[in-house]
């Protein structure tokens, strides 16, 4: 038996576990959200996630429809031109330079960048404004059992492992947002498919001497690649946020730097592309992996996000593919909670798409992390000449937005 009825629960309150209680309970839905760890909504405070999210305009379309747009575009910077670097091996200058502008398809920006901690506290917010909708920090979900007309969902608070109090809700439908080791997900028995790189990313913000003018770089070299994307000025200097991908060992040798030649190696990886760089914040690092999920659904019970799905940290798609799964989920639930012919439909719309994402972002992240010279000089190639063919140009940034 129950101790209370809702209409969704939402396990996990990362960044789109938050998104998705926002989505549903602006719906008019009554939604708890449940994650096992506090949210950090500071930056200096410890724990917090230094990345930083570039919502592509589908996702700020969604941001929009369900109220948080308003309380986060005060925050954003616009991201008008993605540029590519390939700055070959050790040569110290970029070989190759291709600059996308939205401009060539859209009177907005491709995105706008947010920090993650910064996120957080400002969907936090939006939650506690919306009635009907309740986000518990603190709270695990650690039971699933699934009944025709609802799932049972057993939350532990306190203690993960379950010796602080304990609560069993009626959930019409279960959104498992709850990460790439998803618990609701291994609680279905839905297998997923993992694809290992043996590399590892470091986000951090730095400062430096030249303006981004809303420019986000990849500058390609080998390992992976490492991207500068645009945030507002920090202290009165030009800012932007670090994702540097390396493999393992590299990234272990870096944080072993001290301050001063870790700052030297920085700014002979960024390629000199924003002048002098400085490490402003500290660092996070964590692996880089992809992976799908068998199937997106299980009785009463959908899987979005890192559950459903994984890529590396290029061309800003991962969250923007969670939120493709928040916006499909939300349309499809939002008359009857839960009920098996709609889950349905949202697996046959999204595991495909998002299939074809992780397989694409594969393919361009080993091409990133090639070391040998002649294959480099394939990647330079290739890339200039899909620049070189403006409909081709066109149709890979619609598609990199998501749009047609």
């Amino acid at each position: 038996m129950a101790d209370r009825d809702i209409d969704i629960l939402v396990s996990g309150g990362g960044i789109a576990g938050l998104i998705a209680a926002a989505a549903f309970g602006a719906g008019g839905h009554r939604v708890l959200c449940v994650d096992p760890a506090p949210p950090v909504t500071d930056e200096g405070a410890a724990g917090a996630d230094l990345r930083t999210t570039a919502f592509l305009q589908p996702s700020a379309d969604l941001l929009a429809r369900i109220g948080l747009w308003d309380r986060l575009a005060p925050f954003a910077t616009p991201l008008q031109v993605m540029k590519i670097v390939d700055a070959g091996g050790a040569e110290p200058t970029p070989r190759l330079t291709r600059a996308f502008d939205a401009a060539d398809i859209s009177d907005r920006p491709f995105g706008w960048n947010l920090p993650n901690w910064l996120l957080r506290r400002e969907i936090a917010a939006r939650l506690a404004e919306l009635p009907g909708v309740e986000f518990r920090p603190g709270t695990a979900t650690v039971g699933l059992t699934v009944r025709e007309d609802a799932a049972l969902v057993r939350l532990a608070s306190g203690n993960v492992n379950g010796s602080g109090g304990a609560q069993t809700v009626a959930a019409r439908l279960v959104v498992a947002a709850d990460g790439r080791n998803s618990p609701v997900r291994e609680m279905l028995g839905i297998g997923a498919r993992t694809i290992r790189y043996g590399q590892k990313a470091l986000a951090f913000a730095v400062t430096h001497d030249r303006p981004h003018d809303n420019v986000s770089t990849e500058v390609h070299r080998s390992g992976g690649p490492f991207t500068l994307v645009p945030l507002p000025d920090r202290e009165g200097r030009h800012a932007s946020a670090v994702v540097w991908m390396e493999r393992g060992p590299e990234i272990a040798r870096l944080r072993a730097l001290p301050r001063d030649v870790f700052q030297a190696e920085l700014n002979a990886r960024s390629a000199g592309v924003l002048g002098q760089l400085t490490q402003a914040t500290g660092l996070t690092e964590w692996p880089i992996i992809s992976q799908i999920a068998d199937r997106f659904t299980g009785p009463r019970t959908a899987l979005v996000a890192e559950a459903a799905h994984v890529v590396p940290p290029i061309g800003a798609q991962g969250l923007n593919m969670s939120l493709a799964d928040i916006a499909a989920l939300a349309e499809l639930m939002q008359d009857d909670p839960g009920n098996a012919a709609a889950l349905d439909r949202f697996d046959r719309a999204r595991r495909p798409e998002a299939l074809l994402r992780v397989m694409g972002i594969d393919a361009l992240n080993r091409a990133s992390m090639v070391g040998l010279r002649p294959l480099r000089d394939i990647r330079a190639a290739a890339l200039g000449g899909l620049y070189a063919l403006s409909p081709v140009r066109r149709t890979l940034m619609r598609a990199g937005l998501g749009t047609r």
